[in-house]
């Protein structure tokens, strides 16, 4: 079997759950839209967002949230699989143990690109402006760094395999300091120095910049550019670190 066939098997395996109750998909929604109500209405007087209203500024970042939230935790996954014993069984299939990875991975565009529709639906009425080809190329991107992390997450449930509480200390760990130094949330230009080193070194943040550009419409931006790169080198390096940690697995 091809790497392409088993990788579109685990894809709609791994999606079937979702298919059949896609009430979890609207579920996971509630936190970002009460960020949505609560915490963008605050951010009208704060300097540092740019020409556009508040929600051309916030609602990328949010979006970027989503992304990393929910792709960071999906790991947990695998680790009920390891504990229940039915990853092993995957494992002695026919399949290409580097399918069992890639299929997993770009599983996460399918909700990512869901929640990030109904966001922007929800947004619009705010006061959001959206160039609706800039809003399709952005949903591509978060989908494409989404496979990556989400890969890196496959990679740890992997590394930790029973141990629970390390994977979640250590996602967690990592996650938090991600969104901070990524300006989601608050623009970071006045932020000190060795936080704006933090910042440079920050991949999300290239690509919430990106994101803000694209709806906006600015396709020629280097912003756009150092997002893509971003994207496409997290992705790059999340799955060939999975690739290699679903292959040395052990049954």
């Amino acid at each position: 079997m091809s790497v392409l066939s088993g990788s579109t098997l685990v894809m709609g395996r791994e999606l079937r759950p979702m298919l059949r109750d896609p009430f979890t998909v609207i579920f996971s929604l509630i936190q970002p839209l009460i960020l949505l109500a609560l915490f963008g209405p605050l951010l009208t007087e704060v300097p540092g967002l740019g020409d556009g209203s508040v929600w051309d500024w916030f609602v990328p970042g949010v979006l970027a949230m989503i992304t990393i939230f929910g792709t960071s935790m999906t790991g947990s996954n695998l680790l009920a699989e390891l504990q229940q014993g039915s990853h092993e069984r995957m494992l002695v299939t026919p399949l290409p143990r580097s399918a069992l990875l890639v299929g997993r991975a770009f599983k996460e565009m399918v909700p990512l690109a869901a929640q990030a529709v109904l966001i922007i639906l929800v947004a619009l009425p705010l006061g959001l402006s959206v160039n609706p080809i800039g809003a399709v190329v952005g949903i591509v991107l978060l989908g494409v760094f989404g496979v990556g992390l989400g890969a890196l997450s496959y990679t740890l449930a992997l590394a930790v395999r029973g141990q629970d509480w390390v994977f979640w200390s250590i996602q967690q760990t990592l996650m938090f300091p991600l969104l901070i130094l990524s300006g989601t949330m608050l623009p970071l230009t006045t932020a000190p120095g060795w936080m704006q080193f933090l910042v440079n070194i920050n991949p999300l943040g290239y690509l919430v910049d990106a994101e803000r550009a694209l709806f906006a419409g600015d396709f020629t931006s280097s912003t756009v550019t150092a997002g893509v790169v971003a994207a496409v080198a997290t992705a790059a390096v999340g799955l060939t670190v999975g690739i290699r940690a679903m292959g040395s697995s052990r049954v």
